[in-house]
């Protein structure tokens, strides 16, 4: 039977990010469709009645939602090329545990980041760098939170490097400059194709963030 996978996605989401890339490590083949979300398809809204949010991921007529169900439900169903996720129990457990909190921490951080300003921009920063030197700590010598190869926390975080450049002018302040390992790290992922092809430009990335703002009315 032919595979027919379908992403329903919003270019700068870094959710939408993680799903792309975890297609392009395991080289499926799928047609991805750019949603408006201020206009949101049918397709989507029949596909994601609960939550309304992309990334979707459609396998063969049936969705799977949210970004990190859709990683380890990609790494299942095609799992004879590049596992993400760990053999081991336990590995797979202290795998999960890094995702999930990069699912708590990162992007509301990150995004209090550009929408406040003083002392709770600051605090923001702060909490924001902290989450970050725990993450250098659970990589230590590692190439890849993985190990040797991209695994399933690597798919998972990457996705805002793109996103630091924005955190970074909006909240002026260096993320290499206090996490370099952390950087050296997403420059390595940024040497796969799986990723560099899944990670739209930060400048981009940056032009939709003061957008966003002036939308809000923040400044």
């Amino acid at each position: 039977m032919a595979e027919e996978v379908v992403l329903l996605d919003f270019w700068p989401s870094p959710f939408g990010m993680r799903v792309r890339i975890a297609l392009a490590e395991k080289g499926i083949k799928y047609e991805y469709k750019e949603e408006d979300l201020k206009n949101k398809s049918a397709l989507l809204l029949q596909m994601n009645p609960v939550h309304k949010k992309i990334p979707v991921l459609i396998h063969n007529g049936k969705p799977v939602c949210e970004s990190l169900i859709q990683v380890q439900y990609i790494d299942e169903v095609w799992h004879h090329k590049s596992p993400l996720l760990p053999s081991d129990p336990y590995q797979r457990a202290i795998a999960r545990f890094w995702a999930d909190f990069v699912d708590k921490k990162i992007y509301d951080l990150g995004r209090k980041v550009w929408t406040t300003k003083g002392e709770e921009q600051e605090a923001a920063k702060k909490e924001f760098i902290e989450s970050l030197k725990l993450l250098e700590g659970e990589l230590g010598d590692k190439p890849y939170f993985g190990g040797e190869n991209l695994g399933y926390v690597d798919v998972v975080l990457v996705p805002f490097y793109s996103w630091f450049y924005a955190y970074e002018k909006c909240g002026n302040f260096s993320i290499e400059a206090e996490c370099p390992k952390l950087i050296a790290w997403a420059k390595r992922c940024m040497q796969k194709e799986s990723v560099s092809k899944s990670l739209p430009d930060r400048e981009k990335v940056y032009g939709f963030v003061l957008q966003l703002k002036k939308a809000f009315g923040i400044e």
